[in-house]
């Protein structure tokens, strides 16, 4: 399904969601490069006022930069954003494949009703985060017309919309990025183990040559080893892998059962058990995160 036909809830929450994150990130990555500034400026050879008046105020840019990230509480934000946004797309796609509570026997109008009190439910229990997502959401439809149309395909029809669309859509997504962060793992352990190796170099070089006067950067070298690895830390590439893989192969263990379904009852269970699968995945990657 298109972007533009999820609810307008689904989509403002997926976009405050990502808009906090990468705020977020590039804080954080904007604090370790003033870090790595002022190791810079620790090892210089500039002397004077003016020079010592502008390391200082690398420190006090690094004290805004945190108290900035910590008091908006924009990790706390993407998480609760990302929480509403994926609720709501579950409720979506239960609601048009016609699986409980949205089941096949309620005509469209009472159908549509128990939507919108789902999505109201949802919102209620997401309270606190409504003022983090743009307002303007409200306006726009909540059921689109083509949630409407896929509603009412046939069973069939509905089968292989779901396998395309959100079965085979979302392991695709799940390899993608359990690939991607397992790459990102291992470029930055590169990147970190290059850093201590230079660095044990250039020390051996400084007990060789002890008379040299100049810039080493052997401080810059080690903060941006450390900042690697908080970076890792932070980004939790090893354990995101490790998640989406298994997420993406028992999406390839439900994908089957799909076959032995030949009636409503059962596609409502067979929806509803898949949807839970992708809820639980994200529920307790969100927990992890929240801790």
């Amino acid at each position: 399904m298109q972007y533009a036909s999820y609810p307008a809830l689904f989509r403002s929450a997926d976009d405050a969601s990502n808009r906090k994150q990468k705020t977020y990130l590039r804080l954080i990555g904007a604090e370790y490069a003033i870090l790595l500034l002022a190791s810079v400026l620790s090892d210089s050879a500039f002397k004077g006022p003016t020079f010592y008046l502008l390391y200082a105020f690398v420190f006090v840019l690094a004290v805004v930069l945190l108290l900035t990230r910590n008091l908006w509480k924009l990790q706390q934000d993407w998480y609760r954003c990302r929480a509403l946004a994926e609720s709501v797309k579950t409720l979506t796609w239960r609601y048009i494949m016609r699986a409980a509570p949205f089941a096949d026997r309620l005509a469209l109008q009472d159908a549509r009703a128990e939507f919108r009190n789902q999505l109201y439910r949802t919102f209620d229990a997401n309270r606190a985060t409504a003022d983090k997502i743009d307002p303007n959401w409200s306006a726009d439809d909540q059921i689109t017309a083509e949630m409407d149309r896929t509603r009412a395909f046939g069973l069939d029809e509905r089968k292989k919309y779901y396998t395309a669309h959100r079965l085979n859509d979302q392991r695709t997504w799940y390899m993608h990025k359990a690939g991607e962060n397992n790459r990102s793992a291992r470029n930055w352990v590169i990147a970190a183990v290059v850093a201590y190796v230079l660095a044990f170099a250039l020390v051996l070089a400084r007990i060789k040559f002890p008379d040299w006067e100049y810039f080493w950067g052997i401080g810059p070298i080690i903060v941006f080893a450390s900042s690697v690895i908080g970076w890792m830390q932070v980004k939790k590439f090893n354990e995101l892998a490790a998640a989406y893989t298994v997420t993406a192969h028992e999406i390839g263990l439900i994908k089957p059962r799909l076959d032995s379904v030949s009636t409503e009852n059962d596609f409502s269970d067979f929806i509803n058990d898949a949807e839970l699968a992708f809820s639980r995945e994200h529920t307790l990657w969100i927990a992890r995160q929240s801790k």
